[in-house]
């Protein structure tokens, strides 16, 4: 889950670059080097006549050591000055032969008898040559060409006759920087310099020398392809020392090189793993965390994360060790790289039970939340993934929802699917545990805290809580009343979350759908059936309606409404009347309405459903009002809510009314935006709280009557 390793972007230091950046004296001055040589033709001469030079001047005398040095350094200044001007220069001087003529000189001529008592520019010659063969294996498409001229074993062997001598550092610096270059992601030649030539021993050698410039030019081509030979030279013991000096250069080599090649084997390798543990390497890498070169942080919080991948004792042993502050100090540091490989370490020592309420408890949580606004997917992923380990702890819920953690996971946006993935699961963690002690904890917080935390833990509970705590929580520790005031906020934020969550907390609650919430009728409901729907059989009254006739039957109609009841049995004209005038209906509304009560049924459309309503809400017939309501519902929409919810006030149709709360609570992100809506909102207060009181009442009712 988590992105372990990304291209370096950290300030510049001393032997960070990969360039040869120590070699022979600028050749500037040489009356050989005119500007003239930039141009392909005069470079091409320019280079010919180096060459010329180097391949005739192969033997110990003096003249000929001096103009091969001299040629050698004129190369290789060429070379570092076109790279900088225009790469493509380069390859006149691959073109020009330079190559086998530079190799050839990285031995030493044969020896006469009188060559033996003098040397002239010993070593030079041979660092020279190196020089510029390693400026060329910085451009990929060269190293196999230079290894192919034999210049690897050469270069090895140099290494292994230059181990004192007041120029063997000098030496072996440029020699090392040249074998870097050309085994530079190629693994075919990383495989020539450690297995066929041999160069591993003594570049390992190296390590033991005093000097501290030796032993960073020897860290570096260690390579990762020659870990088990490293390894079998014994080389561990001494870079974990390294590990432990002060001079910050050493720092950052034997960083490099512990966590960028025995790292990567760790993390294949169950037993280098516990041989360099054994070593002593764990305090050595805590103690990284501080340096104060970054890359040796990175690469320190890199390898802790390995280290903490399958071995749960040895989480354990990290922490115990005080990697966490460090860690979690990391985390702020404005280095993205740095912050990426700290929460890559913690996510992985978050994995362990002991160390979760640790990590919270030192500061952990709310510098990883931060981290969830990043805009580079592979911080975001491994911040989350660190949180997703924290949420499976008891002890850190309650830290979650203090510090906002909650709304934060809902809240923000991520890049990859990945973390978005991680992101729900660490939510459903922190949901499962919302009981108990938990809950209890969180409900002391509801009372005693500061107002900004008492709504975080409400606007929480909302989403997590389970129905059988609703009334509990919401009901009888007032919180509500903290949803409603941020309902009641001028801050818009606060007004999203809280309808959110009234919406969240409405769905998970056991209320009955609007429908079926509006009372029933007090009267006994008896159904005739159809053949009796304005049929003049046994008819007694007749209803005159837009001029046209209904036939009905008093005495059904007295047991069907308590307002035909009035009608007939009370002192109204109408009780002994054989035809009743009924205005301000129309007769396809009446129809309808007898017919519901004749049969208990009928199919209702949204185009007449308001006169329906207004109907059954004048004749009190309280089925056909559900059923009215529940098609009104239906076609509410963001620019009629105001006059759907007007209706209902108007006719009392409480399953409207509801509909329409809930409505607005689901859509007021895009109400608010529109104008005089947010009246709406708060003159739909006071019916909220009462919808939510009666709703939350009844679903715990409900539950209760299951359990019984």
């Amino acid at each position: 889950m988590e992105q372990q390793r990304e291209s370096r972007s950290f300030p510049e230091r001393k032997g960070q670059k990969r360039k040869l950046e120590e070699g022979p004296p600028a050749a500037a001055e040489d009356p050989q080097i005119s500007p003239s040589t930039t141009t392909d033709a005069a470079l091409l001469s320019e280079v010919a006549a180096q060459v010329s030079v180097l391949n005739s001047a192969f033997s110990w005398k003096e003249s000929d050591r001096a103009a091969a040095k001299r040629a050698a350094q004129v190369l290789g200044e060429h070379q570092s000055r076109l790279s900088y001007l225009a790469s493509d220069l380069v390859n006149v001087i691959v073109d020009g032969g330079a190559v086998p003529a530079l190799t050839a000189h990285l031995q030493p001529p044969p020896c006469s008898d009188g060559d033996l008592a003098h040397k002239p520019f010993e070593h030079e010659v041979e660092k020279g040559s190196a020089f510029a063969l390693g400026l060329l294996a910085i451009k990929p498409e060269y190293q196999n060409l230079i290894v192919d001229k034999g210049a690897l074993p050469h270069l090895v062997s140099l290494l292994k006759r230059n181990k004192e001598g007041p120029t063997s550092r000098a030496v072996n610096s440029v020699v090392r920087r040249a074998i870097t270059n050309l085994a530079h992601e190629n693994s075919s030649i990383k495989t020539r310099v450690s297995r066929l030539e041999g160069g591993i021993p003594p570049l390992v050698e190296l390590l033991e020398y005093s000097d501290s410039k030796v032993q960073r030019a020897a860290a570096g081509p260690c390579f990762d392809c020659l870990l088990l030979q490293i390894v079998e030279c014994n080389a561990l013991p001494t870079l974990i020392l390294m590990l432990g000096s002060e001079d910050a250069a050493i720092h950052y080599e034997a960083s490099c090189l512990y966590v960028g090649v025995i790292g990567n084997l760790v993390h294949s390798s169950p037993n280098i793993k516990k041989e360099v543990i054994s070593s002593g390497a764990l305090q050595p890498v805590i103690g990284l965390l501080s340096s104060c070169c970054p890359e040796s942080q990175r690469e320190a919080a890199l390898l802790l994360g390995q280290f903490a991948s399958t071995d749960s004792d040895c989480k354990v042993h990290i922490v115990q060790r005080g990697a966490v502050r460090p860690l979690i100090e990391m985390l702020q540091s404005p280095y993205v790289q740095l912050k990426e490989m700290s929460a890559f370490a913690l996510g992985r020592l978050a994995q362990d039970s002991h160390n979760q309420a640790g990590i919270a408890h030192s500061g952990g949580l709310e510098p990883l939340l931060k981290l969830l606004s990043s805009r580079n997917g592979s911080l975001q992923h491994n911040a989350a993934f660190a949180l997703y380990g924290l949420a499976d702890n008891e002890d850190n819920v309650s830290g979650f929802i203090r510090v906002g953690g909650v709304q934060k996971l809902q809240d923000e946006e991520f890049i990859v699917q990945a973390t978005k993935d991680c992101v729900s699961k660490t939510l459903k963690r922190l949901e499962e545990k919302i009981h108990g002690r938990v809950l209890r904890h969180l409900l002391y917080l509801m009372r005693i805290s500061e107002k900004s935390i008492q709504r975080r833990v409400a606007l929480a509970l909302a989403h997590f809580c389970s129905p059988e705590d609703q009334r509990t929580i919401f009901i009888d520790e007032k919180g509500l009343e903290l949803l409603l005031g941020l309902l009641g906020s001028t801050n818009t934020k606060q007004q999203l979350d809280g309808t959110a969550a009234l919406y969240r907390l409405a769905n998970k609650s056991m209320a009955l759908s609007p429908v079926d919430a509006a009372p029933r009728s007090p009267t006994q409901r008896v159904y005739l059936g159809e053949q009796y729907v304005n049929s003049a059989t046994l008819s007694d009254v007749t209803f005159l309606v837009e001029g046209r006739r209904f036939y009905a039957h008093r005495i059904y109609l007295l047991g069907s409404s308590d307002a035909f009841r009035a009608m007939f049995d009370g002192g109204y004209r109408e009780k002994d009347a054989r035809d009743i005038e009924i205005p301000n209906i129309k007769w396809e509304v009446f129809e309808l309405m007898m017919r519901f009560i004749y049969t208990g049924s009928v199919d209702i459309t949204i185009e007449i459903s308001q006169d329906r309503l207004r109907a059954a809400d004048q004749y009190l017939l309280e089925g056909l009002k559900r059923l009215c309501e529940y098609t009104i519902a239906q076609d509410i929409t963001l620019e009629n809510i105001e006059s759907m919810y007007d209706l209902s006030e108007a006719f009392h149709a409480l399953s409207l009314r509801q509909a329409c709360i809930l409505f607005i609570l689901e859509h007021f992100e895009k109400l608010s935006s529109m104008h005089g809506q947010n009246e709406l909102v708060q003159r739909t207060i006071p019916e909220i709280r009462e919808y939510f009181c009666r709703a939350l009442t009844k679903s715990t009712t409900n539950l209760q009557s299951l359990r019984l």
